[in-house]
């Protein structure tokens, strides 16, 4: 663990009823940034991020944190929001807020005017059991950021969110970063990347892309888009087609080009390059990516066609 780093994960492994979850996650977080673990449902984000928290324990690797402190030890130094409400729903949301200022050690009153920010003020006094899923999650973020900590590990903080709250978030959490205080964040919505610094991709329980974003896009094959057909998917890298709104885009084999996907669709039919975008991004790590690995290991390759 190098001195700038908050945070070094390595070699993190995990198996539940012998089955593998996480298998050798290597990852590190500086002041000042925003890592984003990225990953579909059930890859194992939320038990790495348990096991950050010091709320589960790793099979094997080594986790430390600030100095060389384990998670548990090191818990005064963040503030964490896991799966599952923190909230009591048989108190009001103040008196859940008020709970969490004292009981955690670097805790402060700054939860008022988070929940303003997040326009969970009104509701502060009604019981949690009466709130949804939406206004229970602004209540964790109230309870969690209203924590003058170094390092705040948040998993899936945007879940249930609209996306005026989903801004608010990514606003107050860009005001910190640039305070010098740091963020993981776990996320399957590809709209999060835009506020990352770092983006670690996670498939099969390890870490299998982590870069700048604009890094990662670059690394991307080139995006085809087509308007007004459907593309014959063999011709997609991974035979996977993505469909978005009227347009389905997909991602170039390196023995194919626009011409060769013009030719397999209609005349009237739109083809053409487009930039990579944060969803084409998450598409690829998540989709693509897994069908060529497949493909290699079977010697054929799964096709699926993915909305967005």
């Amino acid at each position: 663990m190098t001195t700038e780093q908050l945070l070094r994960a390595t070699d993190i492994e995990k198996r539940f009823d012998d089955q593998p979850v996480l298998q050798g996650i290597d990852l590190a977080v500086e002041p000042g940034e925003i890592v984003l673990l990225m990953g579909p449902n059930g890859v194992g984000k939320s038990v790495f991020m348990s096991c950050l928290a010091g709320s589960t324990a790793p099979d094997a690797g080594e986790i430390e944190l600030f100095d060389g402190q384990s998670p548990i030890d090191a818990r005064a130094e963040t503030s964490v929001m896991l799966q599952g409400t923190m909230a009591d729903p048989d108190l009001t949301g103040r008196e859940n807020l008020r709970f969490y200022e004292d009981l955690h050690p670097r805790g402060t009153d700054e939860w008022q005017a988070l929940a303003e920010r997040l326009e969970l003020d009104a509701d502060l006094d009604r019981l949690v059991r009466e709130y949804s899923g939406g206004m229970e999650r602004k209540l964790e973020l109230a309870s969690v950021l209203a924590a003058d900590v170094p390092l705040y590990l948040l998993d899936e903080p945007t879940a249930e969110l609209d996306l005026t709250t989903i801004q608010t978030l990514h606003d107050l959490l860009l005001a910190r970063r640039d305070a010098g205080k740091a963020f993981l964040v776990t996320s399957h919505t590809p709209l999060d990347a835009r506020i990352a610094d770092r983006i670690a991709f996670v498939q099969n329980g390890t870490v299998v892309a982590d870069g700048p974003p604009e890094e990662l896009l670059g690394e991307l094959p080139e995006v085809v888009r087509v308007r007004g057909g459907v593309p014959e998917e063999e011709r997609l890298l991974g035979e996977r087609a993505f469909r978005r709104g009227d347009e389905v885009r997909g991602f170039l084999r390196g023995d194919d080009g626009v011409d060769a996907i013009s030719r397999s669709v209609s005349d009237d039919a739109s083809v053409e390059l487009d930039p990579p975008s944060y969803t084409d991004l998450f598409n690829y790590h998540t989709y693509v990516r897994p069908a060529i690995d497949e493909g290699k290991g079977t010697g054929g390759r799964a096709r699926k066609t993915v909305t967005n």
